[in-house]
């Protein structure tokens, strides 16, 4: 698989991505740590079954522990860290705050052997941040000390999923199917944090058990394992810039879906990180 297969293979992650939300909708009643043990599962079975069939299972027991233990953590940290920070700031700018990952992508793969940071992945993502904070914020962002531990829990979110993504590259020689082991081990994970954090709701409607397969398949499942894909092969820098583009496709599919209606600033943030993956693009293209 050449650099840009394995970069086009990592965008996909960001589509389905672009789906989360409009899932979770459907998912809605069912509580968050509790949803992400029930996707985890799922898109660790998939895992399973995908691997029995290739033959790639064989490999899991060959690798380290301590791979397994990194990779449950970022998936389980993130997450974890992503619920707790909505439950203690305004979901606006803690989300704002975590989806500084891209950014921070950009920023932590300079420090990659191989990997050169040019100015153009810099701005870039500074330009598509810009575009994410007007959609996530509608231009009406707050600060308020009261949501000090919010911001906080969100920052650390942030700094886990790209800690996780550019260390994954680090780990390139170790096989994507190690995904379907940190899958199962996040399920795991997430079951004990429900338990501790959360009542037990099912789905109460075929809709919402649909939402929650749906969301187990694709956003909190094969995602994963295509994004692993892109880190560790493709252009890791040009898909963090490209990470911006997930909140406007999903304000695009809920609008399409009915949930959200159409707004300026869905126009003015798709202009902007439109224009910041371009000039990534073009800074990539020069390596």
């Amino acid at each position: 698989m050449t650099r840009s297969q394995a970069t086009f293979v990592g965008f996909g992650a960001i589509l389905l991505w672009s789906f989360l939300a409009l899932f979770a909708v459907g998912a809605t009643e069912v509580p968050a740590l509790q949803l992400n043990a029930m996707c985890f599962s799922i898109g660790g079975a998939i895992g399973l079954i995908w691997g029995a069939k290739t033959g790639g299972i064989r490999t899991l027991r060959t690798i380290s522990w301590k791979v397994y233990a990194f990779g449950a953590t970022g998936l389980f940290g993130y997450h974890l860290l992503y619920f707790s920070a909505l439950r203690l700031a305004p979901a606006a700018e803690a989300g704002l705050i975590a989806y500084l990952w891209p950014l921070l992508i950009v920023l932590f793969s300079g420090f990659l052997p191989g990997e050169q940071l040019r100015r153009g992945h810099i701005i870039g993502g500074l330009i598509a941040f810009t575009g994410a904070a007007v959609l996530i914020t509608g231009g009406d962002a707050g600060y308020d000390p009261d949501n000090l531990p919010g911001y906080g829990l969100a920052l650390l979110c942030a700094i886990t999923w790209a800690g996780y993504s550019v260390l994954s590259r680090r780990l390139g020689a170790v096989p994507t199917d190690s995904v379907t082991v940190f899958c199962l081990l996040a399920a795991c994970m997430s079951v004990g944090a429900h338990f501790l954090l959360e009542t037990t709701v099912w789905p109460s409607s075929s809709l919402a058990w649909a939402a929650v397969i749906a969301l187990g398949t694709g956003p909190v499942g094969l995602a994963f394992f295509i994004w692993d894909i892109g880190v560790k092969r493709g252009d890791i820098q040009l898909l963090g810039v490209l990470s911006y583009a997930a909140p406007v496709l999903s304000t695009i599919v809920l609008i399409l879906a009915g949930v959200a209606p159409a707004t300026i600033a869905l126009l003015v943030a798709a202009t902007l990180i439109a224009g910041g993956a371009a000039l990534a693009a073009r800074a990539s293209a020069k390596n």
